[in-house]
Protein backbone atom coordinates (compact mmCIF):
# COMPACT_ATOMS: atom_id res chain seq x y z
CA UNK A 1 0.00 0.00 0.00
CA UNK A 2 1.89 3.02 -1.41
CA UNK A 3 1.36 5.99 0.97
CA UNK A 4 2.34 9.71 -1.44
CA UNK A 5 2.01 12.86 0.99
CA UNK A 6 1.53 16.25 -1.05
CA UNK A 7 3.87 18.82 0.40
CA UNK A 8 4.50 22.43 0.35
CA UNK A 9 4.68 25.06 3.19
CA UNK A 10 2.94 27.56 1.48
CA UNK A 11 -0.59 27.28 0.95
CA UNK A 12 -1.88 27.92 -2.62
CA UNK A 13 0.48 26.07 -4.54
CA UNK A 14 -2.04 23.59 -6.37
CA UNK A 15 -1.29 20.60 -3.78
CA UNK A 16 -4.79 19.59 -3.15
CA UNK A 17 -5.40 19.55 -6.49
CA UNK A 18 -2.77 17.80 -8.01
CA UNK A 19 -3.93 15.20 -4.96
CA UNK A 20 -7.51 14.80 -6.00
CA UNK A 21 -6.62 14.78 -9.44
CA UNK A 22 -4.50 11.58 -8.32
CA UNK A 23 -6.77 9.92 -6.11
CA UNK A 24 -9.47 10.30 -8.26
CA UNK A 25 -7.41 9.07 -11.75
CA UNK A 26 -6.69 5.92 -9.50
CA UNK A 27 -10.06 5.21 -8.07
CA UNK A 28 -11.67 5.51 -11.90
CA UNK A 29 -8.46 2.95 -13.15
CA UNK A 30 -10.48 0.26 -10.35
CA UNK A 31 -7.89 1.00 -7.46
CA UNK A 32 -9.12 1.79 -4.11
CA UNK A 33 -7.57 4.65 -2.78
CA UNK A 34 -8.37 6.80 0.76
CA UNK A 35 -7.30 10.35 0.59
CA UNK A 36 -6.37 11.83 4.15
CA UNK A 37 -7.49 15.54 4.08
CA UNK A 38 -4.89 16.44 6.53
CA UNK A 39 -5.29 20.29 5.67
CA UNK A 40 -7.17 22.32 7.97
CA UNK A 41 -8.95 24.09 4.86
CA UNK A 42 -10.61 20.75 4.43
CA UNK A 43 -11.01 21.85 0.47
CA UNK A 44 -11.24 17.79 -0.54
CA UNK A 45 -13.51 17.26 2.79
CA UNK A 46 -15.84 19.79 1.37
CA UNK A 47 -15.37 18.10 -3.20
CA UNK A 48 -16.76 15.06 -1.51
CA UNK A 49 -19.43 16.93 0.03
CA UNK A 50 -20.75 18.14 -2.96
CA UNK A 51 -19.45 14.82 -5.21
CA UNK A 52 -21.13 12.34 -3.15
CA UNK A 53 -21.06 9.12 -3.21
CA UNK A 54 -18.19 7.60 -5.32
CA UNK A 55 -16.57 4.52 -6.23
CA UNK A 56 -13.41 3.21 -4.82
CA UNK A 57 -12.54 6.62 -3.01
CA UNK A 58 -12.87 6.81 1.14
CA UNK A 59 -11.69 10.18 2.37
CA UNK A 60 -10.56 10.67 5.92
CA UNK A 61 -11.33 14.13 7.72
CA UNK A 62 -10.01 15.76 10.43
CA UNK A 63 -6.49 14.09 10.73
CA UNK A 64 -4.33 14.59 13.73
CA UNK A 65 -0.57 13.67 14.67
CA UNK A 66 -1.78 10.80 17.03
CA UNK A 67 -4.04 9.46 14.83
CA UNK A 68 -2.19 9.27 11.36
CA UNK A 69 -0.40 5.86 12.72
CA UNK A 70 -3.53 4.07 13.27
CA UNK A 71 -5.47 5.34 10.20
CA UNK A 72 -2.16 3.93 8.53
CA UNK A 73 -2.34 0.71 9.81
CA UNK A 74 -5.57 0.42 9.51
CA UNK A 75 -5.67 1.09 5.98
CA UNK A 76 -2.78 -1.24 4.95
CA UNK A 77 -5.43 -3.97 4.08
CA UNK A 78 -7.97 -1.80 2.95
CA UNK A 79 -7.00 0.06 0.26
CA UNK A 80 -4.04 -0.01 -2.96
CA UNK A 81 -3.07 3.47 -2.07
CA UNK A 82 -3.23 6.48 0.56
CA UNK A 83 -2.96 9.99 -0.39
CA UNK A 84 -2.37 12.49 1.93
CA UNK A 85 -3.12 16.31 1.90
CA UNK A 86 -1.11 18.02 3.61
CA UNK A 87 -1.47 21.58 5.67
CA UNK A 88 0.44 24.70 3.65
CA UNK A 89 2.93 24.13 6.57
CA UNK A 90 6.46 22.66 8.19
CA UNK A 91 4.42 21.48 11.79
CA UNK A 92 4.80 18.44 13.21
CA UNK A 93 2.06 16.47 11.19
CA UNK A 94 3.51 17.53 8.09
CA UNK A 95 7.17 16.27 9.37
CA UNK A 96 4.91 12.65 10.28
CA UNK A 97 3.22 12.04 7.37
CA UNK A 98 6.90 12.88 5.37
CA UNK A 99 8.26 10.55 7.59
CA UNK A 100 5.92 7.49 6.58
CA UNK A 101 5.43 7.90 3.16
CA UNK A 102 6.63 5.91 -0.03
CA UNK A 103 7.04 9.18 -1.84
CA UNK A 104 6.70 12.85 -0.92
CA UNK A 105 5.00 15.05 -3.89
CA UNK A 106 5.94 18.97 -3.61
CA UNK A 107 3.50 21.13 -5.93
CA UNK A 108 5.38 24.32 -6.86
CA UNK A 109 4.42 26.69 -9.36
CA UNK A 110 6.43 29.21 -10.79
CA UNK A 111 6.85 31.76 -8.59
CA UNK A 112 9.44 33.07 -5.53
CA UNK A 113 6.82 32.13 -2.58
CA UNK A 114 5.88 28.69 -3.94
CA UNK A 115 9.57 28.26 -4.62
CA UNK A 116 10.24 29.12 -1.08
CA UNK A 117 7.82 26.90 0.23
CA UNK A 118 9.15 23.61 -1.88
CA UNK A 119 12.29 25.11 -0.52
CA UNK A 120 11.29 24.29 2.98
CA UNK A 121 10.21 21.06 2.54
CA UNK A 122 13.19 19.85 0.62
CA UNK A 123 15.02 21.28 3.70
CA UNK A 124 12.75 19.65 5.88
CA UNK A 125 13.42 16.08 4.12
CA UNK A 126 17.05 16.68 4.13
CA UNK A 127 16.82 17.28 7.53
CA UNK A 128 15.12 13.92 8.11
CA UNK A 129 17.13 11.76 5.92
CA UNK A 130 20.64 13.14 7.68
CA UNK A 131 19.30 13.25 11.27
CA UNK A 132 17.36 9.83 11.12
CA UNK A 133 19.49 8.00 8.46
CA UNK A 134 16.67 7.74 6.19
CA UNK A 135 16.46 7.75 2.52
CA UNK A 136 12.26 9.58 1.86
CA UNK A 137 11.78 9.51 -2.01
CA UNK A 138 10.32 13.06 -3.46
CA UNK A 139 9.78 14.68 -6.44
CA UNK A 140 8.72 18.37 -7.37
CA UNK A 141 5.32 18.56 -9.66
CA UNK A 142 4.98 21.87 -11.54
CA UNK A 143 1.48 22.93 -10.93
CA UNK A 144 -0.93 25.59 -12.46
CA UNK A 145 1.14 26.03 -15.38
CA UNK A 146 -0.57 28.16 -18.02
CA UNK A 147 -0.34 27.17 -22.00
CA UNK A 148 1.50 30.39 -23.01
CA UNK A 149 4.30 28.80 -20.69
CA UNK A 150 7.04 27.46 -23.49
CA UNK A 151 8.32 23.56 -23.39
CA UNK A 152 11.64 25.16 -23.35
CA UNK A 153 10.70 27.50 -20.24
CA UNK A 154 9.62 24.26 -18.31
CA UNK A 155 12.92 22.79 -19.17
CA UNK A 156 14.85 25.64 -17.56
CA UNK A 157 12.97 25.19 -14.61
CA UNK A 158 13.80 21.37 -14.44
CA UNK A 159 17.30 21.67 -14.94
CA UNK A 160 17.56 24.03 -12.26
CA UNK A 161 16.00 21.66 -9.72
CA UNK A 162 18.08 18.71 -11.15
CA UNK A 163 21.10 20.64 -10.81
CA UNK A 164 20.60 20.71 -6.94
CA UNK A 165 19.58 16.90 -7.28
CA UNK A 166 15.95 17.02 -6.91
CA UNK A 167 13.40 15.04 -9.40
CA UNK A 168 10.98 17.06 -11.33
CA UNK A 169 7.85 15.22 -12.60
CA UNK A 170 7.84 15.28 -16.66
CA UNK A 171 4.06 15.67 -16.53
CA UNK A 172 3.61 19.17 -15.13
CA UNK A 173 -0.45 20.21 -14.08
CA UNK A 174 -1.74 22.95 -16.30
CA UNK A 175 -3.88 25.81 -15.43
CA UNK A 176 -7.19 24.12 -16.59
CA UNK A 177 -11.04 25.99 -15.54
CA UNK A 178 -11.63 21.79 -15.01
CA UNK A 179 -9.68 21.77 -12.43
CA UNK A 180 -11.22 24.52 -10.60
CA UNK A 181 -14.74 23.25 -11.48
CA UNK A 182 -13.94 20.26 -9.57
CA UNK A 183 -14.09 22.38 -6.38
CA UNK A 184 -17.08 24.19 -7.73
CA UNK A 185 -19.66 21.79 -8.46
CA UNK A 186 -17.88 18.50 -7.43
CA UNK A 187 -17.82 15.55 -9.38
CA UNK A 188 -14.97 14.06 -11.57
CA UNK A 189 -13.02 14.86 -15.03
CA UNK A 190 -15.06 11.93 -16.09
CA UNK A 191 -18.77 13.29 -14.67
CA UNK A 192 -17.96 16.73 -16.09
CA UNK A 193 -20.39 17.53 -19.34
CA UNK A 194 -17.88 18.15 -22.22
CA UNK A 195 -20.38 20.36 -23.73
CA UNK A 196 -20.01 22.88 -21.01
CA UNK A 197 -16.55 22.66 -19.65
CA UNK A 198 -13.59 23.74 -22.21
CA UNK A 199 -10.78 21.48 -22.68
CA UNK A 200 -11.83 19.41 -20.73
CA UNK A 201 -10.58 16.10 -22.62
CA UNK A 202 -6.83 18.07 -22.52
CA UNK A 203 -7.62 18.31 -18.95
CA UNK A 204 -8.36 14.34 -18.72
CA UNK A 205 -5.29 13.58 -21.05
CA UNK A 206 -3.41 16.05 -18.30
CA UNK A 207 -4.83 14.48 -15.30
CA UNK A 208 -3.81 10.17 -16.88
CA UNK A 209 -0.79 10.97 -17.43
CA UNK A 210 0.04 12.67 -14.44
CA UNK A 211 -0.81 9.70 -12.63
CA UNK A 212 0.83 7.18 -14.90
CA UNK A 213 3.97 8.81 -14.49
CA UNK A 214 3.51 8.73 -10.24
CA UNK A 215 2.73 5.29 -10.35
CA UNK A 216 5.96 4.58 -11.90
CA UNK A 217 7.60 5.94 -9.36
CA UNK A 218 6.09 4.04 -6.42
CA UNK A 219 8.79 1.11 -4.79
CA UNK A 220 5.75 -1.72 -5.69
CA UNK A 221 3.14 -2.66 -8.30
CA UNK A 222 -0.19 -2.48 -7.21
CA UNK A 223 -3.06 -4.61 -7.90
CA UNK A 224 -6.57 -3.59 -8.10
CA UNK A 225 -8.71 -5.25 -5.83
CA UNK A 226 -11.77 -5.85 -8.34
CA UNK A 227 -14.21 -4.31 -6.31
CA UNK A 228 -15.58 -1.57 -7.62
CA UNK A 229 -18.65 -0.25 -5.22
CA UNK A 230 -15.69 0.40 -2.49
CA UNK A 231 -16.57 3.65 -0.61
CA UNK A 232 -16.73 5.25 2.90
CA UNK A 233 -16.48 9.02 4.33
CA UNK A 234 -14.75 9.17 7.42
CA UNK A 235 -14.62 12.01 9.95
CA UNK A 236 -12.40 10.74 12.90
CA UNK A 237 -12.68 13.50 15.69
CA UNK A 238 -8.83 12.78 16.04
Amino acid sequence: MPVISFANAKGGAGKTTAALLLATEFARQGYRVAILDADPQRWITQWYDITGPMPNLEVISEVSISSLQGHLTSLSSQVEYVIIDLAGARDALVTAAIGLSDHVMIPVQGCAMDARGGAQILDLIGLMEKTGNLKIAHSVVLTRVASMVTTKALLIIKGLLASRGVNVINTPIAERSAFRELFDYGGTLYTMDPQKVSNLEKARENSRAFAAEVSRLLPMRVVRSGNKNWLRLVRDAA
